[in-house]
């Protein structure tokens, strides 16, 4: 959990010990549905005791780069920065690029206003790109978190121009969870755009979350300096061997958005079977809406399920996908309880 510009700490999904707390006799093993992680991981390949014990070579880091270049379509290796989770890039933009002022395109993910609230950026959060108003920057999640929402390439492109007229112009599009959306959604081919970043998230597709694996796509000359700020070593051993291996798994993707669009199309039959309104979401989590949303939660709490509910939206609730015959079996009796 981190702390807010405020001193307030924010919320997160993936808390189990705080759940177990929350509900000390709910049933056992506890089912984690409040976060965007793929519940089936990519197997682990055997790795190396080299990755372990060595501090990572170079060639390694820019092999890691050079694969993650062709999976995104990124035209060349240099416009890649592989970083420990996408998180610090997030925390790093603001300090590296210190920009007058941004707008948020919210409700969406609360680190990124926070942190240009940290640097001493003015933040817009506005819930429309025509509201953006003079904003030096843009942040956009697309797919949205925690909604899905969706912005047309076309539309990101022609704002990213527009913002490139500016002098430190910046446009920040988190694709966390692009990859299993389909083809035709990002704006990685876009680069070398001078103002555009694009934010690419290791963990959630391939649900291996612990690794803390993430990227930074750039032009070569903004990737460079996001490099630097980074430093040496930046990325772990065992990162970079499983890393390497699963984004040049093509077929592993292709397979997995298929099962992961089929789960969520379930999910969906599921949520409103129990009466919960589905709002949106992606192919990892949806978002729906119920008038009784802080009953439900802690019904499913007391039930052994843990999902993501929000503040300042009392009647969402979110739900990733369940692993398993018997934990979508869990699922369907606590709602329907």
């Amino acid at each position: 959990m981190s702390i807010s510009s405020t001193g307030k700490a924010i919320a997160h999904g993936g808390r189990l010990t705080e759940a177990r707390r929350r509900f000390p006799g709910a049933p056992e093993p506890f089912i984690d549905l409040s976060t965007g992680i793929n519940p089936i991981p990519y197997s682990l390949p055997a790795l190396s005791r080299e990755c372990f014990t060595r501090l990572p070579e170079p060639e390694s880091v820019d092999r890691l780069q050079c694969v993650a270049a062709a999976t995104y379509g990124v035209a060349e290796p240099a416009m890649i920065v592989a970083a420990p989770g996408t998180q610090i890039l997030i925390d790093l933009l603001p300090r590296l690029w210190r920009l007058p002022s941004i707008a948020v395109l919210a409700p969406t993910y609360t680190e990124y206003a926070h942190a240009w609230k940290r640097a001493g950026c003015r933040v817009d959060e506005v819930t429309d790109l025509a509201a953006m108003g003079d904003a030096d920057g843009v942040v956009v999640c697309n797919p949205n978190n925690p909604d899905g929402r969706k912005i047309a390439r076309g539309e990101l492109l022609a704002l990213a121009d527009r913002l490139s007229t500016k002098p430190d112009g910046l446009l920040v599009v988190d694709e966390a969870f692009a990859d299993l959306e389909g083809d035709g959604l990002s704006m990685a081919a876009a680069l070398p755009h001078p103002s555009l970043v694009v934010l690419r998230s290791f963990g959630k597709t391939y649900g291996l979350a612990g690794l803390r694996l993430g990227f930074a796509l750039a032009s070569a000359t903004r990737a460079s300096e996001v490099r630097t700020a980074l430093g040496p070593w930046a990325v772990s051993g065992p990162a970079i061997e499983a890393g390497s291996k699963a984004l040049a798994d093509r077929a592993w993707l292709t397979r997995t958005r298929a099962q992961m669009a089929e789960a969520a199309a379930m999910l969906d039959q599921v949520l409103e079977g129990a009466g919960l309104r589905v709002l949106g979401g992606t192919s990892l989590f949806r978002l729906a809406v119920c008038e009784q949303a802080p009953a439900v939660f802690d019904n499913l709490g007391r039930a052994g399920i843990f999902v993501r509910r929000f503040a300042e939206h009392p009647n969402w609730l979110r739900f990733g996908l369940p692993a398993g015959a018997h934990a979508w079996q869990r699922l369907r009796a606590a709602l329907a309880s």
